[in-house]
């Protein structure tokens, strides 16, 4: 099967590391969380949001559920920053290889930070972005944790 190459990019890191994850391609696109619970057939909270954040002096990646938002003070926090921004949509891309919408949390080889909200962990099965928007990759949150190399944090607002 031929996949566009940011997904084949992600397809090669998982098969590199050994991971135990199943990538997906889905006949609808799947720009948003809702649109990716739905094509899944899962929960919201399940969905890995995979949003970019600008600092003074790098790129973190904050995944976050996607019935949730991050809360930028808190990612400044953890960075050890006074403060941190959503990047705009020319810096995603140019930070993560990966388009908006199609961001996934590995290979990142320009990113410095990876972060995670502390309430994925509690899934059995999260999915994350794979490169496209049509394609999602379902994985243990704990082997997210390992293949992105995340910080778990409570990143979200109103608390975890």
């Amino acid at each position: 099967m031929e996949w566009p190459e940011p997904v084949e990019r992600v397809a090669g890191f998982l098969r590199a590391a050994g991971a135990e994850a199943r990538l997906e391609e889905f006949a609808e696109e799947t720009p948003t969380a809702e649109d990716a619970a739905a094509a899944v057939g899962c929960d919201l909270a399940q969905i890995v949001k995979s949003v970019v954040f600008r600092y003074d002096g790098g790129i973190a990646v904050v995944l976050v559920p996607g019935d949730r938002r991050a809360d930028a003070g808190k990612v400044a926090s953890a960075l050890g920053v006074p403060r941190a921004w959503v990047a705009r949509r020319a810096d995603v891309e140019a930070a993560t290889g990966f388009a908006p919408g199609a961001v996934a949390p590995f290979p990142l080889p320009r990113v410095a930070r990876v972060l995670i909200e502390r309430t994925l962990l509690a899934h059995e099965r999260v999915w994350v972005g794979a490169g496209s928007e049509r394609h999602l990759a379902g994985l243990a949150p704990d082997e997210l944790v390992r293949l992105s190399r995340a910080q778990p944090m409570d990143a979200v607002e109103g608390g975890a």
